[in-house]
């Protein structure tokens, strides 16, 4: 009765073995892989896992990475499910102007916030914050209604693009600091306050729109990095996308 979520972002393959398809199963195993290293799964973290009765999945790196994770799927002959953004699903309406074009890991990440929204007390607004190669700040009404979101690159991306771009910045990563005064600070700092300030705009728009505040969550690889240096309330959630997941498989197979 086993289910097996999979999160393939642009840089990792993050797995997680549930008891059952539904929120709040029991975790029995979890890992992750690199993209490189994707063929080493079915030999190594999978071989020894229980064959999977449900596997669904989001993914964002491609349909040449899909294929090569389902090659490793083809260990128990199991056929998995991946997540396509649609107008709605598990409690959440999609207001993309193409609600298909959403990025799937935007919207598994959402449907498992608002199911933790709705379990820790009344409806209230949501702004989902994920960290990773890039950045994404998602908006949720009191309702469930994904109102729209914005895309910012994450500090890696931001650091290439200064490097590649303008004379004698090549430096060592930096600190974070109120007030920067080396060029390695400054450049670690002008990324942290972006996200930052992108996050607190988005919140102040919402809390505008629906005249309530929304709740903070932040998730991703390098989610916990950017939490302590909000400047706004978040509650770092790790599981987000996983969350989401075993929302999305409850509903398809309870």
């Amino acid at each position: 009765m086993t289910f097996l979520a999979l999160d393939v972002g642009n840089t990792r393959l993050k797995w997680a073995l549930y008891e059952a398809p539904h929120t709040g199963a029991r975790l029995l195993a979890h890992g992750a892989q690199f993209l490189e290293n994707i063929e080493k799964l079915a030999e190594g973290d999978w071989s020894e896992l229980p064959c999977p009765l449900w596997v669904v999945g989001c993914v964002v790196a491609g349909d040449a990475v899909k294929r090569r994770v389902q090659e490793q799927l083809e260990l128990w002959d199991v056929s998995p499910q991946w997540v396509v953004s649609s107008a709605s699903e598990a409690g959440l309406t999609n207001g993309y102007d193409h609600p298909a074009r959403l990025g799937s890991d935007r919207w598994v990440a959402m449907i498992g916030a608002r199911q933790r929204v709705l379990a820790s007390g009344p409806p209230r607004p949501c702004v989902v914050v994920m960290v990773g190669t890039a950045v994404t700040v998602e908006a949720i009404d009191a309702d469930g209604r994904f109102l729209g979101g914005i895309i910012l690159p994450g500090h890696g991306i931001m650091l290439r693009a200064l490097e590649s771009g303008t004379a004698g910045l090549h430096v060592p990563p930096g600190e974070e600091r109120d007030f920067p005064t080396n060029t390695s600070d400054a450049l670690t700092s002008g990324g942290t306050f972006a996200i930052a300030g992108a996050v607190q705009r988005m919140v102040e728009n919402l809390k505008s729109h629906c005249g309530a505040e929304p709740i903070v969550y932040m998730t991703g690889g390098a989610g916990w990095k950017m939490a302590p240096s909000m400047s706004t309330q978040v509650e770092l959630v790790e599981s987000l996308i996983f969350d989401g997941l075993l929302e999305i498989a409850q509903k398809r197979f309870g």
